[in-house]
């Protein structure tokens, strides 16, 4: 079954949940807060134990059908938790079918990916995992829709705000919802009397020790290695969580790489801009992107995301933000050799 958030919402409240639940995007703050209502829902109705899967492109699907399998040695409720970081392999794909064919009853698959393109959600094995359980489509939001989300998420937080500020929240953002949640956060810290103005925004803004995630974006797509630097130290300092910083520059990075292997064969970026929701005020930094290095670079640092990300899971050793600065300095230099992260496997 197909949902929209929405009607997510509305049956992780009223429903049992089934044997499986596919949430893709490429919105990160959307996506994060649905597998964690997804989770809270699952622990509500008694599963109380969690496995989480990580998978790439070699993923075999092995371990998801000896998690299937395998009883809880205190007869728990599970919640299996595959995150997709890759397209999955034929192998992969005939081990999800077969989890779902014969899928422990008393176990939920969450599922976590980017996008599903639609040749995708059309193929045969897609579908039939759909129908055993709800596929979660999440799309960005849309420019014109920003101002409304924005308003409501103020609410949320027991705000109020001036229309003219929420404009100015909206068009200072950009279309980023991370960076919008994180100016919310730091608005209600500042905001007398739970209310939001034009004047207190502008004086947060104009504040240069605040940045957000898209302010980080900007710097290194544009190549200003120094600025991504300066930024990148700041959310540290101000307690900004790695996985968030990852998933940002991951997400660019598959970005670039469309654009830039669609400059390569002669394309024009225009239209393609407007197919991955690319607002026009961000183009400009994307195509600055595209034309300072070749689609294999940004191929290389996205599989070198790889390496960071097993330093955030415990792993690998190595320090967390030296390497996400070191993929900063990649990003911005192409002229670098194949960039590798210098980590160690524990153990």
């Amino acid at each position: 079954m197909k949902l929209n958030l929405q009607q997510l919402n509305q049956k992780l409240t009223s429903e049992a949940l089934p044997p499986v639940i596919w949430l893709s995007g490429d919105e990160p703050l959307l996506l994060i807060e649905a597998g964690d209502a997804v989770r809270a829902s699952a622990t509500a109705q008694g599963i109380s134990e969690r496995r989480v899967l990580e998978v790439d492109a070699r993923w075999d699907g092995a371990d998801l059908i000896a998690a299937n399998q395998s009883m809880s040695l205190f007869g728990e409720r599970e919640l299996i938790e595959l995150r997709l970081q890759a397209k999955l392999s034929d192998k992969g794909r005939k081990a999800l079918l077969e989890y779902v064919h014969s899928a422990n009853p008393d176990n939920l698959l969450l599922i976590v990916s980017e996008r599903i393109e639609a040749a995708q959600s059309k193929a045969k094995w897609f579908t039939q995992v759909q129908e055993s359980g709800w596929w979660v489509p999440i799309w960005p939001i849309e420019y014109s829709q920003l101002p409304g989300w924005i308003a409501q998420r103020i609410k949320q937080a027991g705000l109020q705000a001036e229309p003219d500020a929420v404009s100015l929240l909206a068009e200072r953002v950009d279309g980023n919802l991370l960076a919008a949640k994180q100016e919310i956060d730091k608005l209600a810290l500042l905001a007398e009397e739970g209310g939001i103005t034009t004047e207190l925004i502008l004086a947060s803004v104009s504040d240069s020790s605040r940045y957000t995630v898209f302010d980080l974006s900007s710097s290194f797509l544009r190549g200003d290695l120094s600025r991504a630097l300066k930024v990148l130290h700041t959310l540290e300092s101000e307690g900004t969580e790695p996985p968030v910083i990852l998933w940002l520059i991951s997400r660019e990075l598959r970005l670039v790489l469309e654009l830039a292997e669609a400059h390569a064969r002669g394309q024009a970026l225009n239209g393609l801009f407007k197919k991955l929701r690319i607002f026009e005020k961000r183009q400009s930094d994307y195509q600055r992107a595209v034309q300072r290095a070749p689609a294999s670079h940004y191929q290389q640092c996205l599989l070198a995301c790889s390496g960071v990300d097993a330093l955030i899971k415990g792993q690998a050793k190595g320090d967390v933000w030296t390497a996400l600065s070191e993929m900063l300095v990649a990003i911005a230099t192409p002229g670098l050799q194949a960039y590798q992260l210098d980590v160690s496997r524990p153990g």
